[in-house]
């Protein structure tokens, strides 16, 4: 189109003469603190780096250390804070032999940068400074990487690296007006003229000491001023916040420090040197390049696709003071909306309105060729007022439309309009801010694809290893809740089962795998697997844990798991709990009391071999529930573990039972959601009917199975069964206990159970073989019809592993 307005060629052509106004700008003020800062943000601007960073030769001569950085954070590119002067490396390389050193990703591919790198498909450049004082390095995600016109802008920042405002390499050194050092072994502070006048005080009045600094700042400032200043919670490299300072009268006054931590060597302290600023008078002068620096430092943290839309909008809509901004995502040949602001329907096209289907439409790209081939093009494209445009972009922006390919990867990630209702004229620092940003916000985006992608997989990996439901108990009722953390977004090893054992047993299992990772949710499914497969062989509590740590073991991993496991007798109300490394079950009692009973523990699963579980007896009366719950629910980084049990026990005792799934709920209304949390309620009803139970040891003698069916007979009478109905249970009981005799070795034991009108007969040996049912039985056969009568006997049956061995089970329905 005629009128369209390309920020392509012709910008590039001007990009040059521009970086050169913008650093002979900052020339003007040499000694400024923020001097150097800005003029490495030049090369994000106009040299297409996502990150740059000054390099300069330590006091012995041996490294060269990191004094300045922008964009962001260096650790996605694995550089570090030091480079040995002799040693390989591109910064090294570039001041020992005063040649620039430009590198493409397969350069990089064997370097210690790239392997300690998250993502490696990135470009370096290391620029000699003039002078031997330092290099410049830069880094771009461009899948060309640094163009012709990139490197001389990069070579125009080089030259313009100067140190006169940079802070002091020594104690003792003349500072800067605004700049200070603090020495962090003894808490010595060197401190420039003008700092001491935005605290109240003139140099005799300085005693030296930080403490003395501190105590003119508002009290509620003091922690993140702390975490700052102590060694202790400090990394090398940038550290930037604002604080305020108590004023003679009036309100305190606002100031910005900006710091960074300089490693000490052989007799020299590490020290914290920097700048400190009025914090009104910088927020009067934030530019175009301040602003890239905030959208590519928000952009560093936003890790899926939604935060980096929301960072996007706040970086643009405002400062370009735009009527609406649309950001969508490519998927295929479809652009899918993340989001728009304003929100509401209504403040954009009739045509957008009919796609909407959820919570945003999905860009009509069909109706809007323009925007297509600008997708096409790769490059931003800018519309002035009175453009003819499909009214599918017109009546975005009437007074003007941007629209701006998100590129990433050597592909189009997206697009991200902008739309005014007034005519808005596009000065040549707006066309530059657009440009930047769309290329830190298309490398964004992109991995925020990559994450939710991974996020989802772990996700359903998770949710296939929980239960997807928890089964119906007799006498009582569970309910379970899990929360995913929302810190990072990355899903833990939090687990939860509700196991059905033999003798109206349940196993109420909870537990924690170490870590946030595919790895911990893979291991959480390990472990929920072997405890259940160890339950239902008929183990007792510790010796399911105990062989549950022995595997932990033996899977030779780095991660351990925390787990509680309560193993309750619905027919009496009675359990055995045991604990490793886990927080204790809460019980609320009937009368609404709590109690969080003091259950001895072991050591976390896969932590020691030979490590002792011991059980611990917990009473159960009817009304009593059972709460199990993870660490995230009752721990944060500001609530004590006790306390956040303490918390627990008080709002179960507030709750209504009679509704477990709303107690559940209510448990984790203010949770605060920074780990994941894994909730099992259980409420102890007593049962209804009790089942009556006899057991019997069938000896190796000849009468054995005489012995077990005179046995059978007289517990049946006992217990008020008809005659007519012993016949079935009878001979059940003589072809399976036949069985265990002819065919196994060992114990074998009988166990009646009759449940209101259903009889259970089961038999348990020492074999783990499982009885074949045969397929076919010729009329000569002497053997091999046991299983057959028991089959037509029974309503149903089968066999269990039980610990030793296994149980063959019939269960039989009388009166039938």
């Amino acid at each position: 189109m005629a009128d369209v307005v390309s920020e392509g060629a012709a910008g590039r052509r001007t990009r040059r003469p521009r970086a050169e106004g913008a650093l002979k700008a900052l020339s003007v003020e040499p000694d400024s603190p923020e001097r150097l800062r800005r003029v490495l943000e030049q090369a994000l601007v106009f040299g297409g780096a996502s990150f740059a960073a000054v390099y300069t030769p330590s006091e012995d001569g041996e490294l060269l250390c990191l004094i300045e950085a922008v964009g962001v954070p260096r650790t996605l590119y694995g550089l570090r804070d030091g480079y040995a002067l002799t040693g390989r490396s591109p910064v090294a390389d570039a001041h020992r032999t005063g040649r620039a050193v430009w590198l493409a990703p397969a350069q990089l591919a064997d370097s210690a940068e790239s392997r300690r790198a998250p993502s490696r498909d990135f470009h370096l450049a290391a620029l000699p400074a003039p002078g031997d004082d330092g290099c410049l390095l830069a880094v771009s995600e461009s899948p060309g990487g640094f163009g012709t016109d990139d490197r001389a802008c990069l070579e125009l920042v080089a030259e313009a690296v100067a140190f006169p405002g940079r802070p002091p390499a020594a104690e003792g050194d003349e500072l800067p007006a605004g700049a200070f050092s603090l020495a962090m072994d003894s808490g010595r502070v060197e401190v420039g003229e003008d700092i001491l006048a935005l605290f109240g005080l003139g140099p005799a009045e300085f005693d030296g000491k930080v403490e003395t600094l501190l105590g003119l700042t508002v009290p509620e400032d003091l922690p993140s001023l702390m975490s700052v200043v102590e060694a202790d919670h400090m990394s090398i490299g940038d550290r930037e916040l604002e604080f305020r300072v108590l004023q003679p009268s009036g309100p305190p006054r606002w100031l910005r420090l900006r710091g960074r931590l300089v490693p000490g060597g052989e007799g020299r302290p590490a020290r914290l040197v920097g700048t400190v600023a009025d914090a009104s008078t910088l927020r009067a002068e934030i530019t175009d390049v301040a602003r890239v620096q905030r959208l590519a430092a928000a952009l560093a943290t936003a890790v899926t696709v939604r935060d980096v839309s929301h960072a996007v909008v706040t970086a643009l809509r405002k400062p370009l003071r735009a009527d609406r901004i649309a950001l969508a995502g490519l998927e295929g040949d479809r652009l899918v909306v993340t989001v728009l602001d304003p929100p509401e329907p209504e403040s954009w096209p009739e045509l957008w309105r009919l796609e909407w289907r959820t919570e945003w439409p999905d860009a009509p790209v069909r109706a809007m060729p323009t925007l297509a081939a600008a997708l096409r093009d790769g490059r931003a494209q800018i519309w002035p007022a009175g453009t003819p445009l499909e009214p599918a972009l017109a009546e975005v922006g009437p007074g003007g439309l941007a629209v701006l390919p998100l590129p990433a990867g050597g592909r189009m990630a997206g697009a991200c309009l902008i739309g005014w209702d007034t005519p808005h004229e596009f000065g040549t620092d707006e066309r530059a801010l657009l440009t930047a940003s769309a290329g830190l916000a298309g490398q964004a985006l992109m991995r925020a694809h990559a994450f939710d992608a991974e996020h989802e997989l772990v996700g359903m990996l998770q949710r296939q290893l929980l239960p997807r439901r928890l089964p119906r108990l007799p006498g009582a009722e569970a309910v379970a809740r899990y929360l995913p953390t929302t810190a990072g977004l990355e899903v833990g090893g939090d687990w939860y089962d509700v196991i059905p054992l033999h003798d109206n047993h349940v196993a109420l299992v909870i537990g924690d795998v170490q870590g946030h990772s595919a790895a911990a949710a893979t291991l959480m499914g390990q472990m929920r697997t072997a405890l259940r497969a160890y339950a239902a062989e008929g183990h007792p509590p510790d010796v399911v844990v105990h062989h549950s740590n022995r595997l932990l073991m033996d899977m030779e991993t780095d991660l351990f798991a925390t787990c509680c496991y309560v193993d309750v007798d619905l027919e009496e109300g009675s359990a055995w709990c045991v604990r490793a490394g886990h927080l204790p079950p809460v019980l609320r009692h009937p009368d609404g009391g709590t109690e969080i009973p003091e259950v001895e523990g072991g050591p976390p699963l896969g932590v020691l071999r030979q490590a002792a579980f011991p059980m611990t007896p917990l009473r159960l009366q009817p009304g009593t529930v059972v709460a199990l719950t993870t660490d995230g629910l009752v721990e944060s980084a500001d609530a004590d573990i006790d306390d956040g049990m303490d918390r627990l026990a008080r709002e179960l005792a507030r709750s209504d039972p009679a509704h477990l799934g709303l107690v559940a709920d209510a448990l984790l209304v203010d949770a605060r959601r920074s780990d994941d949390i894994a909730l099992l309620l259980m409420r102890y009803d007593g049962m209804a009917v009790r089942p009556l139970r006899e057991s019997w040891t069938v000896w190796r003698v000849p009468e054995a199975v005489g012995h077990a069916r005179r046995f059978t007979r007289r517990t049946l009478r006992a217990w008020g069964v008809p005659p007519h109905d012993m016949d079935a249970v009878l001979l059940v009981v003589c072809e399976l206990v036949t069985n265990a005799l002819v065919h196994t070795d060992g114990r074998v034991r009988l166990d009646l159970t009759l449940v209101g009108r259903r009889m259970r007969v089961a038999v348990a040996d020492a074999s783990p073989r499982t009885p074949v049912k045969p397929t076919s039985i010729s009329w000569e056969a002497t053997g091999g019809r046991g299983i057959l009568l028991v089959e037509a006997m029974s309503a149903s049956w089968g066999t269990v592993p039980v610990s030793g061995g296994k149980q063959v089970w019939s269960e039989i329905a009388l009166g039938e």
